[in-house]
């Protein structure tokens, strides 16, 4: 482990000193000067405090206020060392993976975390094969990409630091000779060239089309089409070595969802064009992988007739196969008249050629292709058939490797690579019901119809066999979300049934939300052919999902649509928008609650429950370890089946690199393979729950009372960088659900928690609890040592309780109350610093009775290496933002128009420098 970090040391100095290098050729001698001035200011301030060195720097930054070309050279400065710290921690993380697999392996032990593990532990818990094959075929794992993109980075910047991390591996692989050297260096030099060179921000916002191919398809086309397979592999072996006198059949349990190009909830640029865009191109990208794969095996598999066995039934259907070959096209095949593979596998690509034409058609014009392939399933039959050949005739080690991996891929990522879902917010479905309610003489006033009669209303209309809109003369609006399931329909019949599985329903608060969809999807013939998934957010909402579901179960007509789903159903439950109403405590007990009850719940009625769990990157937001969470869940909750979402910065931490992405979704599939097999159970645990029900709602009503404080808003607004991040250029849907409100109900929580971020109080992730746990501990006056002891036996042996108060310390670790306090310093009033004093000793209160808990002397001795990560990054990041400081009251200031748009270019530019400083946006 030494040598590693003394690795990663050289890294760092070797990549730091180049970036110097760079600085002075690029922008000359002195900008390095001031760089290192404001660095060497800001590390004595950190090392202890000095006033003196704060007074120089913030009085270096407001004179660096009237020089934007300079300010913007120095953010340029430290925002590329992070970005190359950053790539240099990444090499460590793949390093140290890498010795942990090798001395795993040198022990014969599994790896901690791996699915050999997970395996073993079902068979240490003496399932037997035939059990573990049932869970096998109940299994699901669906990583979804949102169309919520908090990752700052443009493609062109991830390309060019791909580009310089592979330049910086081979500079560190033992098989480089020394002459190769010199040109390496060069390579990397001529890398972070380029990144000074280039915008590092983007000039306008990127469109949904954007966000799919820079996001959606990257990490699929890069690393996911390879690293997949391989996780299969390692199942398959770890299933052989655990259960040796089996044969196993592993279905397609891990599979990935995309909500980019289907999410339309306060998203006006998300259009059924779009949709039908995404799709498509989703198609053209996986088909040209297996193209490219088919090429391959063309070059590998050249068993002759002379020298191998071949199949008859293989051999009779490639003879009728030729037979309708036009003869134009014959000769290349003659040539391969005694390599019947080849021969199969030019037919094949020549089929893939054709499938790929007909995507390229618009929907409403295509023509089927004779020679297309109409699904997945066909072309899987036709590589199927060189497999069962090879294995008949001693060519079973031929089957390993390409062929293997192209039949997993297929199975997993079909003709649609990954499984669109759809979102629509619940109001949008009531004011289109309405309107065609109010057309037909059905309702004349549906909006004002009480609950129960909507349910009978509605119950009714969809029992109907008629056609409930037969044309598409409403408003813009209706006519928008009736056509969509029209699209949804046409979709599903041109790149197939999985392309489309899920519609989800935003803010779901009633039965009628739900049944209003399944009106909508009766009428375009697809009834019982989606899941329908409610979508929990609220505190509230979350609290009434069972009711609500039960009423929905209960109900005639839903009942038919569960049957035809084979009784199974989707929950989805949000993260981010519950933390935003409740506060980071009481939103996760309410999640967790739920989780518990919606399980009983399914359990009791025979239903087979999903949840989809709606994460964002941050801890506010329902980050941190997706292992540690997930057997952090309560036992009702995930049985074999999750789905998770993966956004932004947080796909291109888990995703960007092979090694680290096949380790995530190790750690991910030996979770749920732990957490379906035999949950421990604790004697405690309704005592343990009925402590949170208390802590949760004391920390509410802290929450509420300081977000509901009059001046609050104003300290909200003056105190971060909110009123600029709300032109950032993240990603193409609004900031905000209502254009020019100011209300927290109406911003969405990825810059709600990205502006708590940027001014590092960082307060949803921890605000609240110091008072919740003061408040329970302190209800035995003087002799409370007994309440505190019962936390601390929660907190030793609850895994719940230890995930929540894990994360509390991550996010108070990433927390900063000194630089807040300089933030808090541009508000003007006095009632709006009393507010930041508020804050601070909630901070302080949280601190002392979190250390007290969790038995640690400092925040994050939980995490030990990012304590030390923060310690280190701290004086790179303090001086952007005392420049983002600077910049905003000059910002303020001015009543120039034209100085308010240049001040706020270098302020945007201060926000991506200090995201990629702290290694979290939203």
């Amino acid at each position: 482990m030494t040598e590693t970090a003394n690795l990663l040391s050289e890294n760092i100095r070797l990549l730091g000193t180049m970036l110097g290098e760079v600085i002075v050729e690029q922008a000359g001698g002195d900008l390095f000067q001031l760089v290192e001035k404001i660095r060497g200011l800001t590390k004595t301030w950190r090392s202890g405090g000095d006033s003196a060195a704060q007074k120089q720097i913030q009085d270096t930054v407001a004179l660096l206020a009237d020089d934007l070309a300079q300010t913007s050279n120095i953010l340029k400065a430290f925002a590329t060392y992070f970005s190359l710290v950053n790539l240099a921690e990444e090499h460590q993380r793949i390093n140290i993976l890498r010795q942990r697999r090798e001395q795993a392996f040198l022990d014969g032990e599994a790896e901690r975390e791996s699915i050999a593990a997970a395996v073993e532990s079902w068979k240490q818990e003496g399932l037997t094969g035939e059990q573990v094959q049932s869970l096998l075929g109940e299994m699901l794992i669906m990583p979804v990409f949102t169309a919520h993109p908090t990752e700052s980075m443009r493609r062109t910047t991830r390309e060019t630091l791909r580009n310089l991390s592979n330049q910086l591996f081979a500079l560190r692989s033992r098989g480089t000779f020394e002459y190769q050297r010199p040109e390496l260096l060069e390579n990397l030099i001529a890398a972070i060239t380029l990144l000074w060179q280039s915008d590092s921000s983007r000039k306008r916002k990127p469109t949904v089309m954007d966000e799919l191919r820079n996001t959606g398809l990257y990490f699929f086309e890069h690393t996911l089409l390879d690293v997949v397979p391989r996780i299969y592999e390692e199942l398959q072996q770890a299933l052989a070595r655990s259960y040796p006198d089996r044969t196993w059949v592993v279905p397609p349990f891990l599979r990935f969802g995309s909500w980019i190009g289907g999410d339309r909830d306060g998203n006006p640029l998300v259009t059924n064009e779009t949709t039908e865009a995404a799709i498509r191109e989703q198609k053209e990208l996986v088909l040209t992988r297996y193209a490219s794969d088919i090429q391959r095996l063309y070059e590998l598999l050249s068993p002759s007739r002379e020298r191998a066995g071949f199949d008859p039934q293989f051999l009779a259907q490639l003879k009728q196969e030729l037979a309708q070959i036009p003869a134009d096209e014959f000769d290349t095949l003659v040539r391969f008249a005694e390599e019947p593979y080849r021969q199969k596998l030019i037919l094949i690509y020549r089929r893939l050629l054709s499938t790929i034409q007909q995507n390229e058609q618009a929907w409403s014009e295509a023509d089927a292709l004779p020679r297309a392939y109409q699904e997945a399933a066909e072309f899987l039959q036709d590589i199927r058939q060189i497999e069962t050949s090879l294995l008949r005739n001693k060519g079973t080690l031929l089957t390993r490797g390409t062929l293997s991996e192209l039949i997993r891929r297929v199975q997993v990522f079909g003709f649609h690579l990954a499984s669109l879902d759809i979102r629509q917010h619940s109001a949008r479905h009531e004011a289109a019901i309405a309107e065609i309610f109010a057309r037909y003489k059905i309702s004349d006033d549906y909006p004002s119809v009480g609950e129960a009669d909507r349910i009978k209303l509605l119950n009714r209309e969809i029992a109907k066999t008629r056609p409930l809109t037969a044309r598409l003369d409403f408003s813009h609006e209706t006519n928008e979300i009736v056509s969509l399931f029209r699209l949804i329909r046409d979709g599903r019949r041109h790149a197939g049934a999985p392309c489309i599985q899920n519609y989800i329903i935003s803010m779901t608060n009633s039965v009628s939300d739900v049944l209003e969809v399944l009106l909508l999807m009766s009428d375009a013939e697809l009834f019982g052919q989606l899941d329908l998934v409610p979508l929990f957010e609220t505190i509230d909402d979350l609290r009434e999902a069972p009711e609500i579901m039960a009423e929905l179960f209960a109900n005639p007509v839903y009942q038919q649509h569960l049957a035809r789903r084979d009784q199974r159903q989707q929950i989805m439950i949000g993260y981010s928008d519950s933390n935003k109403d409740g506060g980071y405590l009481r939103a996760n007990w309410m999640l967790f609650s739920a989780q518990r009850n919606l399980g009983r719940l399914c359990q009791d009625h025979g239903v087979q429950l999903t949840l989809f769990h709606g994460r964002g990157g941050s801890i506010g937001r329902g980050g941190g370890p997706a292992n540690r969470s997930i057997l952090a869940q309560p036992p009702e909750s995930i049985r074999g089946r999750i789905r998770v979402t993966e956004q932004g910065e947080v796909i291109s931490s888990r995703y960007t690199h092979a090694e680290i992405a096949s380790r995530h979704l190790q750690q991910l599939v030996n979770a749920v393979i732990v957490s379906t097999g035999r949950r421990p159970q604790y004697a405690q645990y309704q005592r343990w729950s009925q402590i949170m029900e208390e802590l949760s709602a004391s920390s509410y009503r802290h929450y509420r009372s300081l977000v509901e404080s009059q001046h609050f808003l104003d300290y909200f607004h003056a105190a971060t960088p909110i009123d600029q991040i709300d032109q950032l250029n993240l990603g193409s849907r609004p900031a905000r659900r209502r254009k020019k409100s100011a209300d927290i109900a109406d911003l969405r929580a990825i810059p709600w928690v990205f502006a708590w971020t940027q001014s590092r109080a960082n307060i949803p992730s921890w605000y609240g609890v110091g008072s919740a746990l003061d408040e329970w501990i302190g209800q035995a006056g003087a002799s409370n040592t007994h309440l505190l002891e019962a936390l601390q036996e929660m907190y030793q042996q609850w895994p719940y309780f230890q995930s929540v108060l894990g994360n509390v310390h991550v996010g108070m670790g990433r927390a900063d109350m000194s630089i807040a306090a300089e933030y808090a310093r541009l508000t003007s009033g006095e009632q709006e610093k009393q507010l930041f004093h508020r804050i601070y000793q909630e901070y302080e209160l949280t601190r002392r009775h979190l250390l007290s808990v969790t038995g640690h002397d400092e925040i994050l001795d939980t995490e030990r290496w990012l304590q030390h990560s923060i310690r280190m990054r701290n004086p790179y990041v303090d001086p952007m933002s005392y420049i983002q400081i600077a910049l905003l009251k000059r910002w303020r200031e001015t009543a120039d128009a034209s100085e308010q748009a240049a001040l706020g270019q270098v302020i945007l530019q201060s926000a991506n420098g200090i995201a990629a400083g702290l290694q979290n946006v939203g």
